[in-house]
């Protein structure tokens, strides 16, 4: 930028007598924060727009008649700003707006959550006066309001700042919560209007006159975070603690591929609450509700603390000492993989650390590449994409998000399935005029409160929209435009390939984004049957001698043809094929078909789970050993932007992470004869070393970058949409962010903001069912059937329904057997005995 151009953008003014440049537009509280001056303030945020509605921060500007808010007023060539620290008319402003706001203000501060981290207290006690001049009786409201399951207000504490009602607004696009009634009677309560037409108009328009409607909204907690005071409250925290009695520990969400800063609050051994970090580049001051507060597993009824070994005489599962349990895993997998080898399902959750000892372990412990893990519907297509074009990739930002001028969104809902790239998307659109397309069945929520444009598709047609509809490539023809794809787009043929293919035509930037925490690690770290760590294909020499080489083992010792898939080890095993499996972490109802991965567990010779609570899984295994949640070890996330987001221990326990548990099953296995280091080995036992995360840690970073080839996927052509004939239709489904995730069981306050499942249906078939909103439809195959009731969405394709993939009442894998893309069955009502058989099972 030229010297000229740097003159017309900035201004020169002073504040407390220092002279400062500071850009055109720029507020004046900002330019003093920069100084290092705080003027004190309620209802400002630097990530909200201003809204002056508290007048904390007056400050005495020359040439205006009275004080003027700080957070409103732009900075002006030759302006002269006096804050309360040399100017007695700001100071006496600001000392008779904080009287105001006392007036009312209940003097709860010992029982209030917010007392020890309140502004409000802080500055009552640097800007207020010593004693109050009001004797009136308080204003008293019943209390507290529930407006939603897990926020909770108390309305006499409210100083009006409007910090909720601007975040849903403008930042989450939840409008539940408003401001609302006059003069003395103003008050923050439950949004009235029916914003988004949730009672069972399934059009998004406004409703009349439908009562009180709760806050439903993914990031509700976000309001009590910013509230600067205690009106807004959590249902999990209130009354549990005071702030000085907690220990903060600086975390990452284990959630979802977002990988947002957190901080979590701890006292006697237990987290009581976990907040938001402050991570400009990532999640800037937000979480989702889930990531928020759904942290109760660690401490679940379920949760497993001792190692469980099978009984021979009873068949019973029974606690063990942990030598015991140990040997008796080295022993069994020892077995096995002289018995048909071991399938290694590895699952999402895992750090990057932990997903590396189970590649490694798979490897040299158990010498296949039968590891996989995709926990859910996947594709042979999707792995030789993933090895492709993400391995090792990290090229599209959340800023990129924000900036591009255009994206395209296909096989992903970000609201639903990454909360924080929903925020970015639409802080892009409306910020900065970011143009959303949307290859989806119909427009969400989620969609709509991004403006986006949409693409009606039928689940399947994927692959065609994406090579030939002219209005996506038009969408990303403009310079710096994105194509975000996410995990569902593996069971479409040929809709991986086409996005490749459109983002190397277009010259678009192609982003993958998974919904677990764990999956985009998994593939660097080689969790897949066609990759070893760091992207080596396991088929290439040069890549098995690379990693022979950090491995300190003979390149003979690893195997070199792919391995089988997460359907693939299931059948194998389900087949008898296989003589043992070790599990970490997998929910079989998670899986394409769960009852055959539940009949892969009783088939299987030996069963290995390392596992956090009591599961399917543990059920049915040999022997079971207990691994730590994300808060009791330190590990690191890779998330969809393949940004590192580690992380430390929280809470210093016993439990012991999946690598270390590893390792020490590795020490007491046999190393088989054929070893190439079998003979020099002299403790006859396997050295894997995943057992401290800082050796890992050294060893990842020590492995120099693979000169092999990156693999070239192979194109997959699309298949036919599938022929539906009378109440058929073609399956639509995705998971809901807050369902019945296995990390989410049993949390009731949580689950109460879970969007109620419906069956979504088109206009047409909804007349040719003759159903309208709120009546009962049934989905069902030869597997089994759910019902839910119908809600009429125009804009989806005629012969789609949509179902929530595992909510309460809709476990789509379990009831009927299908992914999406399959053809299912309707009818009006309930089912007979179909669905009675279905919702033994679900």
């Amino acid at each position: 930028m030229t010297d000229v151009a740097k003159k017309v953008d900035t201004v020169t003014l002073t504040i407390d007598g220092i002279e400062v440049t500071a850009e055109k537009g720029e507020l004046v509280i900002r330019v003093a924060e920069r100084m290092g001056i705080a003027i004190p303030r309620f209802c400002d945020h630097p990530l909200l727009a201003p809204a002056g509605a508290c007048r904390q921060c007056l400050v005495d500007i020359e040439g205006q008649r009275k004080p003027v808010a700080s957070c409103t007023q732009t900075v002006a060539e030759g302006m002269v700003v006096k804050t309360q620290l040399t100017s007695e008319v700001a100071a006496k402003a600001q000392g008779g707006v904080m009287e105001l706001l006392l007036a009312n203000h209940p003097l709860d501060c010992p029982t209030c959550d917010k007392g020890g981290e309140c502004p409000l207290q802080n500055q009552a006690m640097t800007n207020g006066r010593a004693d109050s001049r009001f004797k009136e009786h308080k204003r008293e409201y019943e209390k507290p309001i529930h407006i939603s399951s897990q926020v909770l207000l108390d309305r006499e504490r409210c100083i009006l700042c409007q910090r909720c009602t601007r975040f849903s607004e403008e930042i989450a696009g939840d409008k539940f919560i408003d401001l609302m009634d006059r003069s003395s009677g103003e008050q923050i309560n439950v949004y009235r209007d029916d914003f988004f037409g949730g009672r069972g108009t399934g059009d998004g328009q406004a409703g009349e006159g439908e009562g009180d409607v709760p806050f439903n909204s993914y990031f509700s907690g976000n309001t009590i975070q910013i509230c600067p005071v205690g009106a807004l409250t959590g249902e999990q925290y209130r009354f549990r603690a005071r702030p000085f009695d907690l220990v903060s520990t600086p975390t990452t969400c284990e959630h979802c591929a977002s990988g947002c800063s957190m901080r979590a609050d701890h006292r006697r051994g237990k987290v009581l609450r976990r907040l938001a970090g402050d991570d400009p580049a990532v999640n800037e001051e937000w979480n989702c509700d889930k990531g928020r507060w759904g942290f109760q597993y660690q401490t679940s009824s379920e949760r497993i603390l001792n190692p469980l070994v099978r009984d021979a005489d009873s068949g019973e599962l029974r606690e063990a000492s942990w030598s015991e349990a140990l040997l008796a895993a080295a022993e069994g997998l020892t077995a096995a993989r002289g018995n048909g080898g071991v399938g290694v399902l590895a699952g999402g959750r895992l750090t990057v650390e932990d997903a590396y000892a189970y590649a490694k372990f798979a490897r040299l412990a158990l010498g296949t590449n039968d590891i996989d893990f995709r926990a859910r519907p996947l594709s042979a297509e999707e792995a030789d994409f993933l090895a492709a074009t993400v391995a090792g990739v990290s090229d599209v930002t959340y800023t990129d998000v924000e900036n591009a001028p255009s994206a395209v969104i296909a096989g992903l809902e970000p609201e639903e399935e990454s909360g924080i790239l929903f925020l970015r998307l639409r802080k892009g659109h409306l910020r900065k005029k970011l143009q959303v397309t949307a290859v989806a069945p119909y427009l969400t929520r989620g969609f709509d409160k991004m403006g986006a444009a949409l693409i009606p598709t039928v689940p399947g047609d994927e692959a065609r929209v994406l090579a030939e509809d002219p209005a996506v490539a038009a969408a990303l023809s403009a310079p710096g435009a994105l194509l975000l794809v996410g995990e569902r787009l593996a069971t479409v043929p040929g809709a991986l390939s086409a996005a490749a293919a459109l983002a190397a035509r277009t010259g678009a930037r192609l982003a993958w984004v998974p919904r677990r925490a764990g999956d985009r690690g998994a593939i660097d770290a080689g969790c897949l049957p066609n990759l070893l760590p760091g992207g080596r294909p396991v088929g290439d020499p040069a890549a098995r001698a690379e990693i022979s080489l950090a491995w300190d083992t003979d390149a003979g010792a690893l195997p070199s043809r792919p391995g089988r898939d997460t359907n693939q080890i299931v059948a194998a095993a389900a087949a008898g094929q296989l003589g043992g499996l070790l599990v970490a972490g997998v929910d079989p109802a998670d899986l394409a078909d769960p009852r055959l991965a539940e009949q892969a567990l009783d088939a299987a010779g030996f069963v290995v789970s390392l596992e956090l609570r009591h599961s399917a899984v543990t059920r049915r295994a040999n022997v079971v050993l207990p691994v730590a949640p994300a808060a009791e070890k330190s590990g690191t996330y890779l998330n969809w932007e393949g940004r590192l987001r580690s992380f430390d221990t929280v809470l210093k326990t016993t439990a012991m992470t999946d690598g270390r548990v590893l390792e020490a099953v590795a020490a007491l296995m046999d190393v088989p004869s054929n070893h190439p280091t079998a003979a020099q080995n002299p403790t006859k036992g396997i050295l894997l070393g995943t057992g401290d995360v800082m050796a890992i840690r050294r060893e990842l970073g020590t492995m120099p970058p693979s000169r092999a080839d990156r693999p070239v996927a192979p194109a997959v052509a699309p298949a036919a949409l599938p022929a539906t004939g009378e109440h058929e239709a073609v399956l639509a489904t995705w998971h809901h962010a807050i369902d019945q995730s296995t990390l989410l069981e049993g949390d009731d306050v949580l689950a109460g903001t879970a969007r109620p499942p419906v069956a979504r249906i088109g206009s047409e078939l909804a007349a040719a069912l003759g159903v309208i909103d709120g009546d009962a439809v049934t989905v069902g195959t030869d597997r089994g059937a759910i019902t839910l009731p119908a809600e009429v969405t125009r804009d989806l394709p005629a012969r789609v329904v949509w179902l929530p993939t595992n909510s309460p009442g809709s476990t789509v894998g379990r009831s009927l057997g299908v992914t999406a893309g399959a053809v299912v069955r309707l009818s009006a009502g309930k089912a007979g005995p179909l669905l009675a058989s279905s919702e033994v099972t679900a």
